[in-house]
């Protein structure tokens, strides 16, 4: 693999889906200053929030507020997810240009994630596609479970394909692959991505692993073998899955950008940045640094 002159792209998911599943309220301004503390990291792409029902996911009852809070920097993008119709309305009216939306490559999730089979899921994304394209939105599709399912167990690959290329069809502009409860090995996750390239251009998919089992850096390794340069990760390792028992947080972002800087790959994201922003999150969140580089206060010296 010849990484001198590659890049590789980080989508930060942790305001979102790194805080969704906190116990305790997070006020609404560190929210604010969290997303626009990433985008001074570096990151060209900070998923804010979500346009979820507050019965649903109390913690993002606020997504009005933080988008109104939100001082845009030049060149990075601020997705939103949006579970349906209803989502959609509120994110364009709270000023939204690119929207996120979400299923699994498991029936058995859906149903019990949103009340509705894999097909029902992807006639809903259709219909909030269809009015997306009236707005001018952008969309990045989500597809969960791709490597296991908490109530399933094992999920064919063939589904997972079958569920990305819809998602293509319909428009989506990139599509993540999402190991939902961070069950997958690096052969495994490369497996997938592979059958899934063909089906969807690589250049149009991303990577998405939590780190249950300890396996997410592994995994995104085997990935960008193959081609992916789209990651998903999420600061401080916040998050998990709240519908999936026993998942723990996403690969953290700092340990992310350790391992693409050791192999040549450009990131655009200032490492050190991230490691402060990341202790900042955890004190604001009263909890001790889980990911690897938030713990080592000199790590600077050994990037030279």
């Amino acid at each position: 693999m010849n990484t001198a002159r590659d890049a590789v792209r980080i989508v930060e998911v942790g305001p979102r889906d790194g805080l969704q599943n906190e116990a305790r309220e997070v006020p609404t301004d560190t929210k604010i200053a969290l997303i626009q503390r990433l985008a001074a990291c570096g990151h060209s792409e900070v998923e804010a929030t979500s346009f979820v029902s507050p019965k649903w996911i109390p913690q993002l009852a606020d997504a009005e507020p933080v988008m109104a809070g939100l001082v845009r920097r030049h060149g990075v993008r601020y997705p939103v997810l949006v579970p349906n119709e209803q989502g959609l309305d509120r994110a364009v009216a709270a000023g939204a240009q690119d929207i996120a939306v979400f299923t699994a490559a498991s029936s058995a999730f859906t149903r019990k994630n949103i009340n509705c089979d894999v097909v029902q899921s992807l006639q809903r994304i259709a219909r909030v596609m269809d009015r997306a394209r009236d707005h001018g939105l952008s969309v990045r599709g989500y597809v969960s479970t791709v490597l296991g399912c908490p109530y399933q167990g094992a999920v064919p690959i063939k589904d997972v394909v079958q569920v990305a290329r819809v998602l293509h069809e319909l428009g989506c502009r990139e599509i993540s692959l999402g190991d939902t409860i961070g069950v997958g090995t690096p052969h495994k996750a490369r497996a997938m991505l592979e059958a899934c390239a063909s089906e969807v251009p690589m250049a149009q998919l991303a990577v998405h692993f939590h780190d249950t089992y300890g396996q997410a850096l592994a995994n995104v390794f085997a990935c960008i073998e193959a081609g992916v340069r789209v990651v998903d990760a999420s600061v401080a390792g916040l998050g998990g899955c709240p519908y999936a028992q026993g998942a723990s947080g996403n690969l953290a972002s700092e340990d992310l950008v350790y391992l693409l800087n050791g192999l040549g790959i450009e990131t655009g994201v200032d490492l050190d940045a991230l490691c402060d922003t990341a202790r900042w999150i955890n004190t604001e969140l009263g909890r001790e640094p889980v990911s690897k580089l938030a713990r080592i206060e000199n790590a600077r010296r050994f990037r030279a």
